[in-house]
Formats: structure tokens, C-alpha cells, sequence
């Protein structure tokens, strides 16, 4: 049974909702589509799934994209009712006609819904009951016959003896050749065999284009199974060969060894370093400057979407593009989308995007123009890529204000440590980055602790030790093979003490499979409740980002025995500085988990940390 179906303008204003129905909803499913779906730019969706203590729902909508409406349909998800898509496309067209932007309340839309009601249903039934059960098509033989056909004549791609591929009468076809080898009688074998690609002696150039030909390895063995690349001609001297360069000796004598080659700081007898590195010599960090990361494509002017498109997508040809543009055109299909959309797919996966992100995206741009009227003087190229520039800048624009240095001044008021979770996969740069933000936290004065909860790598405890020294901050370890959640909590505990500000928590890298070292993540963060889950992943990825997210979240969700468990809230990109335009990563990740990329890594030293410039990432992507 529906539960309930309503209509509201893009603004917010409900128009009108089921009387009839009348079921009260379960938790907010109507709130949660709009945050979780529409405003994300997941609206090209079939389907949005609604989870709430004793709820299970489904919504549909469809849009008015002309008019700024949207129609959402709920129901219960065990029930899986098949008129739904029908009776929203029958209340669009109703609804549409009576609709004025001047009213509010459409009182007299109650009995045109019920009449539409009644008929999705009752055509659902009929449906249903007048569905053909399956049966082999006339003509094909069952499997068993096909064999034994096979194993006769030859093998037979056709179920019957003699039907031909394009469906018609093999046995009475004139000029047609049975699989097996023989004729019918009128068949003519017109045809000359080819050969390794062949054809009457002319190489085939219609396919197998660059394909290895068997005669020329033939002819190779048959001279010795050796050829040479260049032919020498008798009178021609013979070319040298090259010296095999060898490398030279090193002198050890009493001089000084050359500076450059030494990278490692001078060394005490008690094995404590003379040299300290402080951490205000390394300048300025970059999160507190305005860069943009693409400067070229800030300068560059966009090239538009039709010029991407293939000749197929051009078949209206300029004058007709031309009147559609001066004109403008009454409602926009979604045939008229598909080529600019296609360009636009390809060039995002270009750029190093998902190809599931991606297309998901040009669905949802295509729900959000499709019935729109196309204004004059306006291309559609231009149209789709000013859509999907307007839903990339919506999707990786944070959905709240995220300032850590303001959440730091309050946990503090509050007289506790502001903690932050370092997680990810193996060898992304977890704990250099940490390090970076570390770094750019003593800029502003604030008092950090790092807590050394990697007891499963060797070496991971002593790396984290080099920065902190360099650093002059404090750390907290417990060795090796430890409890990564009794070490952070004991962190967290001697930080508190210790009047620390922030304890950043650097965690083993782990695969997102991995469900022993995941059940351990999710321990830790259940036990210790962090304030900030941030996932450290690679610019350099793509399809491989949403698996390890999508992953990352689902393993916490599953793993943690809390019933609201801690997900990822914020994504720390490294290696971005060795991208060039490749950008997409940053779109998959935050597409994928809703949370935004909120640190940037850009080099190996530590004011190499950036803010992410979303209108530079965009005008990258459709650069």
C-alpha cells in the first residue's frame, strides 16, 4: 500500500499531500532524500532506500523541471508496488495543468488522485495477470537437439536445422549455405577464401587490422628464426659497437664527503640527534594561502561540450542548431541531451573520474534539465555543461562549515582534547600528512599530541617518533603488538592531563577486506569517540576510490556494535602535486562518501598542505 505521495515546489513549499492516505511516516524519509539525494546530485536515481527504527521505505520522484516541482512517492519496501512509476507520470500531467504559481492549496486535486490511483492499479493488474509465461520461440529446438545437430553437421549457432541468421527459412532460401558445409542447391559459393587476413591477394583492411600474421613467422624460421632490423648493404662499413659503459671506481681518500649526499642529521654518542629541526623554520604553511590549484584552466577559456561529441551526435545539422538556439525550444527530451551528456562523461572520465560516478552524474544533470524549456540564444551544449558545472560545485562544496581551528577553541573551553583519527590504506602517507597538519596547528598556537597507535607495522612507531622530535612535540607510545584503542584512549587520557589541545591518532593502514584490522578501527573509534574521522587516500587513484570509501564506511557501519556508529567525516588527499589535471579522484571520493575533502597534500615538506579551491577542481574537470 502507498503510504504517501506529495508535491512541492524546489523551494520547499509543500503544494499538497494524500489526505486520503493519511499514514503518518516514520522517522524524516521526505528530509533525508532532499539532504541525502536531491541536494547531492543523486536525483537521476530510480530509487532513494529510507532506514529507520521500525521503518523501511522507498521513495520515487520525478520532476517538473519547467514548472520546479518535484513529486515524491512512499511506500514500504517489503511490498515492492509496481504502479508507482505509472501513477507519478499520470499526477506530473494532471497536476501540471491546474498548477498556478500563485496558489498554495489545491484542495480539488483529492478526487483526481484517486481516480488515478484506481487506474495504476487496476492497469498493474491487469498487467500482471496477462504476462505471457516463457516459451521457446518456433523454429529453435531444445538444447539436447542442438548438440546432437552439432555433433552431426557441425556446430550450429541456430536452434534449427537451416534457419538462417536473420531469422528466415535456411532449407527454401535462395543462395543461402547450411553450417554443416553443404548447399541447399541454389547456393553459390561467390566468395574466395581468406586468409590470415587476405583477401583475392589484397591484404583485408576492413578488419583485424594489426593483426600478427602466421606466414611471415613461418618465413622467419624457415631462414634461421632470426631477423635483424636494419638491412647492410654490401659497400656499406659495418656499424661499431657501442662501448658498454662501466662504471667508475670511487677513490676513498682522506677528503670530506660531499654534503649533498648526506640527508641524515648528525648524531650524538647517547644517540639523541645535536640538530633539532624547528618547526618555524619551514615557513609559512600553505593552508592559510589562497592558491589555486589549476592556474592554467583559471586563464584557459572552456571549450564547449558539442566540439567532444562524435559526427553522429551533429545530424541536425548547423542551420537546425542554429534555428533552435535563436528560437529557443519549447521542451528539452532527453535525446537532445544525450550527445553534450555523452562528451561530458567522457571527458570526466578523462580526468581520472569513475565511470559509475560519472554516469550517475550525467543521469542526474538529465532529470534536472529534461522538460525544461531551452532559453533563446542558448545552445544545449552550453546548457548541459553550465548544469553540470552548477551540480559539481553543489557536490564537493562542504554541506556544513567545517573550521577545525573554531572546533579546537571549543573543545578547549570544555577543558578536553580536540581528537582526530588518522585512517586508510597501506601507503598513502598517513603519518607524514598527520605530521603536516601537526605542523600547521603549531602555527596557530595550538598544543598537539601525537599518539602512536600503528602496533602493527615495523618502523611505524619510530617514524612517528622522527616527526614529533623535528616537530619539538610530545608523543605517546606504547611499543608494538598493543591495542591500538587502549593506546589512544591512554593518549587522550595523559593529553587531557596534560593540557594538550589536540591528540592526532595515527592508525595502522589497512585494506578495506581486511575485517580483522577493520573490526580493530572500528574498536578504536567506537571506544574513544573521536571528534574527526579522517580518511587519508590518493589523488592518483580513480575507480579504485569509491571501493575503498564505500568500503571503508560499510566495514565501520557493520563492524561497530554502537547503533549510531561513526563514519568517515572528512577526506585528506595526498600526492596531489603529481596529478597534473587528473582530478577526479577528489569528485569519486566525495561523491561516494558525502564528506569533503578538507586537506590537500602537495609536497614532501611540512607547510606542503593545502585547503581544496572547488571552483579550480571544477573548471579542471570540464576544462
Amino acid at each position: 500500500m502507498l503510504e504517501q505521495l506529495l508535491i512541492f515546489t524546489r523551494g520547499g513549499l509543500i503544494l499538497w499531500t494524500c489526505k486520503e492516505l493519511g499514514n503518518a511516516l516514520k522517522g524524516s524519509p521526505i528530509d533525508t532524500l532532499i539532504r541525502s539525494c536531491l541536494l547531492e546530485e543523486r536525483s537521476g536515481a530510480a530509487s532513494y532506500n529510507y532506514d529507520a527504527p521500525g521503518a523501511a521505505y522507498t521513495l520515487k520522484w520525478t520532476f517538473h523541471n519547467d514548472l520546479g516541482l518535484v513529486f515524491v512517492a512512499v511506500y514500504q519496501r517489503i511490498l515492492h508496488l509496481l504502479y508507482v512509476d505509472d501513477l507519478l507520470s499520470m499526477v506530473k500531467r494532471e497536476f501540471s495543468e491546474i498548477y498556478d504559481p500563485k496558489r498554495t492549496v489545491y484542495n480539488d486535486f483529492d478526487e483526481t488522485f484517486r481516480q488515478l490511483r484506481m487506474e495504476a492499479e487496476a492497469r498493474a493488474e491487469e498487467l500482471k495477470k496477462s504476462k505471457p509465461v516463457g516459451k521457446p520461440l518456433a523454429g529453435y529446438k531444445k538444447q539436447g537437439q542442438v548438440q546432437n545437430a552439432g555433433a552431426e553437421g557441425g556446430n550450429k549457432k541456430n536452434g534449427d536445422r537451416g534457419l538462417r541468421s536473420d531469422g528466415g527459412d535456411g532449407d527454401g532460401a535462395k543462395g543461402y549455405k547450411l553450417e554443416n558445409g553443404l548447399s541447399n542447391g541454389n547456393y553459390v559459393d561467390s566468395e574466395e577464401p581468406k586468409v590470415n587476413g587476405l583477401f583475392n591477394g589484397k591484404e583485408n583492411t576492413s578488419s583485424n587490422i594489426g593483426a600478427f600474421d602466421v606466414n611471415k613467422l613461418h618465413k622467419l624460421r624457415s631462414k634461421g628464426g632470426k631477423k635483424t632490423d636494419t638491412v647492410v648493404s654490401k659497400g656499406a662499413p659495418k656499424a661499431e659497437p657501442k662501448k658498454k659503459i662501466t662504471k667508475k671506481n670511487r677513490v676513498w681518500d682522506d677528503s670530506p664527503r660531499e654534503t649533498k649526499l648526506d640527508f641524515t642529521d648528525p648524531v650524538g654518542e647517547n644517540g639523541d640527534n645535536i640538530v633539532e629541526v624547528v618547526a618555524a623554520d619551514q615557513g609559512e604553511s600553505m593552508m592559510d594561502k589562497e592558491e589555486n590549484f589549476s592556474s592554467e584552466s583559471e586563464d584557459e577559456e572552456e571549450e564547449e561540450v558539442g566540439k567532444d561529441s562524435k559526427p553522429e551526435a551533429k545530424k541536425k545539422g548547423w542551420f537546425s542548431s542554429m534555428f533552435q538556439s535563436i528560437a529557443g525550444k519549447a521542451n528539452l527530451d532527453k535525446s537532445d541531451l544525450e550527445p553534450a551528456l555523452k562528451a561530458l562523461k567522457d571527458r570526466l572520465m578523462t580526468k581520472n573520474v569513475a565511470e559509475e560516478i560519472a554516469e550517475k552524474l550525467c543521469e542526474s544533470v538529465a532529470a534536472s534539465l529534461e522538460g525544461k524549456k531551452l532559453a533563446s540564444f542558448t545552445r544545449i551544449s552550453s546548457t548541459v555543461q553550465a548544469a553540470m558545472e552548477e551540480a559539481l560545485v553543489r557536490i564537493l562544496t562542504p554541506r556544513r562549515s567545517i573550521d577545525i581551528l573554531r572546533d579546537v577553541h571549543a573543545a578547549k573551553e570544555q577543558r578536553k582534547p580536540y581528537v582526530v583519527v588518522f585512517v586508510g590504506v597501506n601507503g598513502v602517507g598517513k603519518s607524514t600528512n598527520l605530521a603536516k597538519v601537526a605542523y600547521w596547528l603549531l602555527q596557530h598556537k595550538v598544543s598537539v599530541t601525537m599518539a602512536a597507535c600503528d602496533t602493527f607495522r615495523s618502523g611505524a612507531v619510530e617514524q612517528l617518533r622522527t616527526h614529533a622530535r623535528r616537530l619539538q612535540i610530545p608523543i605517546f607510545e606504547k611499543g608494538y603488538e598493543k591495542d591500538p584503542a587502549i593506546v589512544a584512549k591512554e593518549a587522550i587520557q595523559e593529553a587531557t592531563r596534560n593540557g594538550s589541545d589536540v591528540v592526532l591518532v595515527d592508525t595502522a593502514g589497512r585494506m578495506q577486506d581486511n575485517e580483522p584490522l577493520m573490526r580493530a578501527l572500528s574498536k578504536l573509534i567506537y571506544l574513544n569517540n573521536p571528534d574527526l574521522v579522517l580518511f587519508v587516500g590518493e589523488a592518483l587513484v580513480g575507480n579504485d576510490a569509491v571501493d575503498q570509501l564505500s568500503k571503508f564506511n560499510q566495514k565501520l557501519a557493520d563492524l561497530s556494535t554502537s547503533p549510531n556508529p561513526r563514519l568517515i567525516d572528512g577526506i585528506l588527499l595526498t600526492k596531489f602535486d603529481t596529478i597534473d589535471d587528473k582530478v577526479g579522484a577528489a569528485l569519486s571520493m566525495v561523491y561516494i562518501s558525502g564528506a569533503p575533502v578538507m586537506f590537500v597534500g602537495c609536497g614532501q615538506s611540512y607547510t606542503d598542505l593545502k585547503k581544496l579551491n572547488v571552483k579550480s577542481i571544477v573548471k579542471t574537470l570540464l576544462k
